[in-house]
């Protein structure tokens, strides 16, 4: 017998028959012989009904009492799932996350889980009952309500996979799997099988948005083989789990692209120790993440120009404080595009093999598609281009690397 952990999104309980729907799946899992824990999301447009009702209020509302909102939705989901599994002969009990105490910091809207007690799902589980979990929520130490962030849900089924140690956490959604790249831009993309969490957290951190990033970094740290599948179609998904020798043998697994990106430059700095810090510590001290960077190598004047990627929310923002650090260190000029995008290309086979990084940009120029920024890593290529370009350019490189082929089994 295995203990799963099966997680549903909003869209997968978005009403009362999508609920039911729910409700027989987990019935088939049991009925198979597994234990299930279930941890499920608010209703679809439920959360944002509940952000719209506080901000009519006020905006930005008081920290605490928004979680307390915002908690809610997630309440009303899995009382309605553990009523439908009873009524259909299975028992069943629903759980906030503060009465399972998943144990968070006390960082509001955006806490991290530090421990888990995992005793009452234990002793429910013993008892032959499927345990039903709010995802998303969690309490601090002094017994507040906090919330983990949009996608939070993902974060909560890993965390208690972990927790449990369950043989496996299943992610239902409402694609049926990880694929070479989105197909609503690439309409012959593949559905890969297995996925290294090493590639799928590149895909996560640049664009894919199939999982929370901080739920893989949560799967990978804590061994938590990760499927995801769909909720209204049958299918084995694709598998998320430790790259070994059984992996499929992908040069590259996936292309990955990245909308959301802005580019700032600051123009005739001067070239000296130090210059680094002083114009992205005030961009830092903004709590703007910044992405790629790019420094020019100092000649004329003993200037230099330097480039780098924030998301495009803190583009004005970032300009704001451009143009005060340029007075500052006496730089030339700074300026702007927020009309670029990211594409990288990602995975495990680029260790062992030379030349994937050139055979990228080839494709590319041979499309007249100008590379703007490069940033690399041990297992992805990354490139800035003009954002006009990104889905020929996701398409070109799809062709060129062969994603829509099943790679050689090993």
């Amino acid at each position: 017998m295995a203990l799963i952990v099966q997680k549903y999104g909003g869209t997968s309980v978005g009403s009362v028959e999508r609920i039911q729907h729910v409700a027989d799946k987990v019935i088939a899992a049991r009925k198979q012989g597994h234990d299930v824990v279930v941890v499920v999301s608010a209703m679809s447009g439920e959360t944002n009904r509940l952000v719209a009702l506080a901000k009519s209020i006020t905006d930005p509302p008081n920290p605490r009492e928004y979680d307390v909102l915002l908690s809610t939705g997630e309440q009303v989901t899995i009382s309605l799932l553990s009523i439908a599994l009873i009524s259909k002969g299975y028992p069943a009990r629903s759980y906030t996350g503060g009465q399972v105490h998943i144990l968070t910091d006390d960082v509001h809207t955006k806490a991290r889980i530090l421990d888990i007690d995992d005793k009452k799902m234990h002793d429910d589980l013993k008892e032959g009952r499927v345990v039903v979990v709010a995802g998303f929520q969690g309490v601090d130490e002094k017994g507040n309500i906090t919330t983990l962030g949009r996608g939070g849900s993902d974060t909560t089924a890993v965390a208690l996979a972990a927790a449990l140690k369950a043989d496996e956490c299943q992610i239902y959604t409402d694609v049926d799997g990880v694929y070479t790249t989105d197909p609503r831009i690439v309409p012959h993309a593949r559905r890969l099988n297995t996925v290294s969490f090493e590639e799928m957290l590149e895909m996560a951190s640049l664009g894919s948005k199939v999982l929370q990033i901080r739920s893989v970094e949560f799967a990978s740290k804590y061994n938590v083989p990760l499927r995801v599948l769909s909720s209204f179609e049958d299918g084995p998904g694709t598998l998320i789990a430790p790259e070994d020798k059984t992996m499929e043998k992908a040069l590259i697994s996936g292309i990955a692209f990245n909308r959301d990106e802005a580019k700032l430059t600051i123009l005739g700095v001067p070239d000296k120790p130090g210059i680094a810090y002083h114009i992205l510590g005030p961009i830092a001290d903004a709590n703007i993440e910044v992405d790629m960077i790019v420094q020019n190598v100092g000649a004329e004047n003993a200037t230099t120009d330097f480039t780098f990627t924030v998301h495009r929310n803190d583009y004005q923002k970032s300009l704001d404080i451009l143009g005060k650090v340029k007075t500052d260190v006496g730089a030339r000029e700074v300026k702007g595009d927020d009309n670029i995008t990211k594409i990288s290309i990602v995975g495990v086979g680029m260790r062992s093999h030379a030349g994937i990084a050139s055979k990228m940009f080839k494709a590319l120029a041979e499309e007249g598609i100008n590379i703007q920024m490069i940033s690399t890593s041990e297992i992805k290529v990354s490139v800035v281009v003009d954002e006009k370009y990104l889905e020929l350019g996701v398409r070109v490189l799809h062709s060129t690397f062969e994603l829509e082929k099943e790679p050689i089994a090993a």
